[in-house]
């Protein structure tokens, strides 16, 4: 069944308990992402004998003259896991799901669930294999850490403290600014794709800092913010969720130091996992510098109905990717700031 807003206490105390990193379930997150882009929240649920919540998949419908009407569950998260006491309320919402895309008439619907034996079981569900995610089991040591990390990076890692490169965790409302100029530098210049807009990362500030779910680390080298990463806890896992860099300054591996010190960061308020988010397995050279840092690698499939379809089920070796990474690359950074902030919500 559908239920009213994850406010209510017992939505909540199951997310508590079932959610490894709550924060993509949480009201706030549901909040941001609704009122910025204006989709519709669609938490589906089922119950127990006893009238407890058994199951929750909370979905998010999205109607786009680009795009079309599709249902997704959670756009801008990496990885939203079904949360379910057992087999029959996972398949009772997979099928609530499927009957809301049908009413919906959705184009398609995704589940970037990650890992699921139920759902890899059912035949009207496609699954795709596109992606995997890199994770870091952190230890109260960060000494345990670093010495799994192998000597290249250890190596980068001493060589920008010794350049001088300088640390800190962000307090200021006005520090995401300085970030968001390298954050749309990388991403539309570097990586060739629209970036979120400047609205959604004081967004992630206004809502999440004060709690330290969220926490902005910048690296500065003579009195110049050069790079930035911007991280996400909740649960027991700390995620990588953005990082930027001015490529003028690349040769100081701040990016090296600012993982470093976010791991560091992790062991220290005691989160279990280290998120290096997820990875394209096409992109064998990120693939490679995350092995490089310890990490285990972990499948990401993603789940659909009635078929694979929508951006995140595009390989990054296909001609449809180049041909968009290639375009926004030539696009003036102002402009791609305008477009990127205008397309983002159809990409979700």
């Amino acid at each position: 069944m559908m239920h009213t807003p994850l406010a209510d206490s017992s939505l909540s105390d199951f997310v508590e308990q079932h959610a490894k990193e709550p924060l993509y379930y949480s009201q706030a997150w549901l909040d941001l992402i609704t009122k910025l882009y204006g989709y519709r929240p669609i938490l589906l649920t089922t119950t127990n004998a006893s009238g407890g919540i058994s199951g929750l998949l909370p979905l998010c419908s999205i109607q786009s003259l680009i795009t079309g009407r599709r249902l997704v569950s959670l756009p801008f998260s990496d990885c939203c896991p079904l949360l379910a006491e057992d087999e029959e309320s996972a398949n009772a919402l997979i099928d609530q799901a499927i009957h809301l895309a049908q009413e919906q008439k959705a184009k398609y619907m995704e589940l970037r669930t990650g890992s699921d034996d139920i759902l890899a079981r059912r035949l009207d569900l496609a699954e795709g294999n596109l992606y995997v995610r890199w994770l870091i089991p952190l230890n109260t040591d960060p000494d345990c850490i670093w010495s799994i990390l192998r000597k290249p990076v250890q190596h980068q890692v001493k060589k920008s403290q010794k350049q001088g490169v300088q640390l800190h965790i962000a307090q200021h409302r006005e520090d995401m600014l300085q970030y968001y100029r390298l954050h749309l530098l990388t991403r539309c210049k570097k990586h060739g794709m629209p970036a979120q807009p400047r609205s959604y990362f004081l967004a992630l500030w206004d809502n999440f800092a004060k709690s330290g779910a969220m926490q902005l680390l910048l690296a500065e080298y003579k009195g110049v913010v050069i790079a930035g990463m911007i991280l996400l806890a909740s649960g027991s896992i700390m995620r990588y969720a953005y990082g930027a860099s001015d490529e003028h300054f690349l040769s100081l591996a701040p990016n090296n130091l600012l993982l470093w010190n976010a791991i560091k960061l992790g062991c220290i308020q005691g989160y279990e996992t280290f998120d290096l988010g997820r990875t394209a397995i096409d992109n064998q050279g990120l693939m490679e510098f995350k092995r490089r840092w310890g990490a285990i690698q972990e499948s990401l499939p993603y789940y659909y109905y009635p078929a694979m379809a929508g951006l995140a089920s595009t390989s990054e070796s296909s001609w449809k990717y180049r041909m968009l990474t290639g375009t926004w690359k030539k696009l003036p950074v102002p402009v791609a700031e305008l477009l990127g902030g205008y397309l983002y919500k159809h990409l979700g």
